[in-house]
This record gives structure tokens, sequence and C-alpha cells, in this order.
């Protein structure tokens, strides 16, 4: 008998998945710096593709004013189930998208195309976004850098002055 296939977890999708733990430290192992070399991964998950064909579906059908019975009726489905999709909760066959689609005058491929790039358009904000926060936390770093060197250099100027005979050196130079 062969063993059932199994399902792979991708990444991405929600965030009500249950989250890895971290593992914890071995004493005998001295903390790793952290690897700033890569921008970190958005901290906002990418949306779901049924979530933006629900918002796409939802706004097509608000730009033809029309109720969520006047559409389902034309689709040939209930106006609960067109709810859930508009809402991203149910992930609707093929044949069904195509239904809803036809009844607000679109076609299957025309709205797969705008919500695939749609999808394309968030994450590319995203990545333009983390790229940004990435760029800000270096130069910040390399700002505090820079503050605490000058402080160093003026204390030890300070310290030099002072030991260099203090205020009756001073005195005699004035």
């Amino acid at each position: 008998m062969t063993e059932p296939l199994r399902l792979h977890v991708i990444q991405g999708g929600r965030t009500d998945q249950p989250a890895k733990r971290a593992q914890p430290r071995k004493p005998e192992q001295p903390a790793q710096p952290e690897q700033s070399a890569r921008p970190e991964q958005p901290a906002k998950p990418e949306p779901l593709w049924r979530e933006v064909l629900g918002e796409q579906l939802r706004e097509l059908r608000r730009q033809h004013r029309e109720s969520l019975a006047e559409t389902a009726g034309r689709a040939g489905i209930s106006p609960q189930y067109l709810s859930e999709v508009e809402r991203g909760l149910k992930e609707p066959s093929s044949e069904m998208i195509a239904a809803v689609a036809g009844a607000l005058g679109t076609t299957l491929g025309g709205l797969a195309e705008s919500v695939a790039f749609d999808l394309r358009a968030r994450r590319e904000a995203a990545l333009v976004a983390t790229r940004q926060a990435w760029v800000a936390r270096r130069d910040l770093a390399a700002h505090q850098d820079l503050a605490a060197h000058q402080d160093l250099a003026v204390r030890r100027t300070s310290a030099t002055r002072r030991s260099a005979g203090g205020p009756v050196m001073l005195a005699l130079a004035a």
C-alpha cells in the first residue's frame, strides 16, 4: 500500500497558521550577530488569491450598482455564497468564478489577469517598502556610529587637555 499524499506549507498566506517556535540557543554557542546583508520579509503576509478575487468582484458589482441578490441571481448562485466569495472566505471553482464574471460583464480570463496584476502590484509595493525600511535602519545605524565616534573623539580631546597640565598650563598658554 502507498502512503497518502501530504500537503506542503508554502511561505506567505495567512497569519492564523501556527507560528514556528524559535529554537533556544545552546549555552556553549556564542550569540551570533544579526546579519543585515539582505532586507527582511514584509511583516504583513501576502493576500490570498481568493481575497483579491473577492475584492475585485465586490468592486465590479458596486460599479454596476447592483445588490448581492441581483448579481447572484444572474450568476445562478446564492447571495450568501457570493457574499462569502467577496469577503475571501470561500475558494470558488473556476465555473463559479466564470458565472459571476459573466454576470458582471467580464470574462474569467480578464478577471484572472486583473487579480494577478493586483497581486503583483501589492507584492512589489511591499518589497519597495521593506527595502526603504531596511535602508532607513542602515542609515540610522551609520548615523549612530558616526555620532558615537564623534563623541569619543570629543571625550579623548577633553581628557588630553585636562591631563596636559590642567588650569595652570591653560593659564600660561593664554
